[in-house]
């Protein structure tokens, strides 16, 4: 097994909660933008447009690192079938939230893995399922949290990380990081299967 402070591990993320992340494994990896156009193609289901994007971001930062071992992820929010993404303003913030209330919103975050290290890319793709029952939540209370947290860069419009975690009634999940945006099990697990010792 090779430590994974001597691999070049490179995250094809421009999210700071995936490098926050990947930072509780090690402090030594490369963050570099996918730049990759997040646009749904037409009748994508949530859960396929994750996986889609996760790949392409991870191949479009792996085009630039031979040698190194890449992770792309993406997160999608299923609301009865369609996808609710960064609200991007305080008002799309406060409509989703409303959207959502006292209903099951599900997140699919996927995460891609490709291996440069040899001449023949390996890669493997994982997705991760959970799902969040939201309380039944008054204007002001969502009104209040939007203002408190401003979670505009936030697929659901929410940070289960912090005060966000107010908003639920339940969350069924095998891994509470991949809410947040990386599935961290998963991810010590292809590392483990490629060869990379995290401990």
């Amino acid at each position: 097994m090779t430590s994974i402070a001597d691999i070049d591990l490179v995250l094809g993320s421009s999210s700071r909660y995936r490098r926050e992340l990947l930072a509780r494994l090690t402090t030594t990896f490369r963050v570099m933008s996918p730049d990759v156009d997040e646009t749904p193609l037409p009748n994508e289901l949530p859960r396929d447009l994750a996986i889609r994007l996760a790949n392409a971001k991870a191949r479009a930062v792996a085009d630039r690192c031979e040698g190194a071992i890449v992770i792309g992820s993406d997160q999608v929010a299923d609301l009865d079938g369609d996808a609710l993404g960064k609200p991007g303003t305080i008002d799309n913030a406060i409509r989703q939230l409303t959207a959502c209330s006292g209903r099951i919103v599900v997140f699919h975050t996927a995460m891609s893995v490709i291996d440069r290290r040899t001449a023949v890319w390996k890669t493997f793709d994982v997705i991760d399922t959970t799902r969040v029952k939201f309380r039944n939540l008054d204007r002001d209370e969502i009104a209040r949290y939007v203002e408190l947290e401003k979670p505009i860069d936030c697929a659901g419009s929410f940070k289960s990380e912090g005060i966000g975690i107010a908003l639920f009634e339940s969350i069924e999940t095998i891994d509470p990081t991949g809410l947040v945006g990386l599935p961290m099990i998963a991810l010590c697990e292809l590392l483990r299967h490629v060869g990379v010792n995290v401990l």
